[in-house]
């Protein structure tokens, strides 16, 4: 797999693997813990390098399998992980970035990832309650200690950005960019453009929706995220079919299926952009990975970008909660 460049000279491969999913958020977790630990070094095995997890996923287990899963190829693999939830008793009740529980969480992070530096530390939600240049701060200092390499952000606005960058230098922001979820294209994506920072689509695939596999009338399991989400009910998950079904006549032409084509749309918007899918099988890494080499034409892009201006998207993409930590 061919690599690209984040911020501040960060090399990774063009797609990475979110490994959120291997512990919470689609339904019941995996019940073999060495099924998803050969997930993640399979994927390393064909050139994955950017592996993402975080704190509250699970919370811990996430970055305690992706430490135990990597440990032996930490040298080969950039991990990236978060801080900026308040969790106690085992869920998170609210948002914490102060510079004491940043430091907290990196020392707390390095133990589950089995690691003497944290490649990549994103603030997971922007906090309100703590200037974004005191978190800029601690983070640098971590930078300076030798216990992170590189500060990101995720789901933050332009403003936050920049004010971040000028206080320490942002490599990549994080947030959820797909063909049905564009709010990165107005302010954030041109802002990361003129200061040669990063980004790092989640959800690339539309939390499976661009797949194929999830259909009008999918029953989503007890815990999984899509179940409380506005855009996966039934009445808006119809309306949004056109969307699928537009992108899998596309990819029926080019002989390739329709979540390769969503991530070669993304992969075409950037070339600092590194999208990444979530998946627990290995056949899907292979999948995800073999969209690198999915050539559109400028045609096709240009068909793709226009998607949603055309056929619209129906709901949210988050509840009305989670909508409010996201774009401060």
């Amino acid at each position: 797999m061919h690599t690209r460049h984040l911020g501040q000279g960060l090399e990774v491969s063009a797609l990475g693997l979110g490994a959120m999913g291997m512990s919470q958020g689609y339904g019941p977790n995996p019940g073999d813990r060495d099924e998803m630990i050969d997930v993640l070094r399979g994927a390393v095995d064909i050139g994955v390098t950017f592996f993402d997890t975080a704190e509250v996923y699970g919370p811990y287990a996430n970055e305690e399998l992706v430490g135990e899963a990597l440990e032996t190829v930490r040298d080969q693999v950039v991990t990236a992980t978060k801080f900026g939830w308040d969790i106690r008793d085992g869920a998170s009740v609210g948002l914490n970035s102060r510079p004491e529980q940043i430091r907290a969480v990196a020392d707390a992070s390095l133990a589950r990832l089995r690691t003497e530096t944290i490649d990549l530390f994103y603030q997971h939600r922007v906090d309100p309650d703590v200037p974004i240049e005191d978190v800029a701060g601690a983070v640098g200092e971590l930078v300076a200690a030798g216990k992170v390499r590189h500060f990101g952000l995720s789901e933050a606005s332009a403003g936050t950005i920049r004010r971040a960058h000028a206080t320490f230098p942002v490599t990549a922001v994080q947030s959820e960019y797909s063909l049905w979820t564009r709010d990165p294209e107005e302010e954030v994506l041109p802002t990361l453009r003129e200061l040669g920072i990063g980004f790092v689509p989640f959800s690339p695939l539309g939390k499976g929706f661009f797949t194929g596999t999830v259909g009008t009338d999918t029953a989503f399991a007890d815990g999984d995220i899509r179940g409380k989400i506005p855009r996966f009910d039934p009445e808006n998950r119809s309306a949004n079919q056109v969307l699928v079904d537009h992108v899998a006549e596309l990819a029926g032409r080019r002989g390739v299926t329709p979540g390769q084509i969503a991530l070669a749309w993304l992969l075409a918007q950037e070339p600092s952009i590194v999208p990444i899918p979530g998946t627990r099988r290995l056949s899907r890494v292979l999948e995800n990975a073999a969209a690198t080499a999915v050539a559109l034409s400028a045609d096709d892009v240009a068909d793709l970008d226009a998607l949603t201006r055309r056929l619209g998207v129906q709901g949210n993409r988050y509840n009305d909660v989670h909508m409010g930590y996201v774009g401060r």
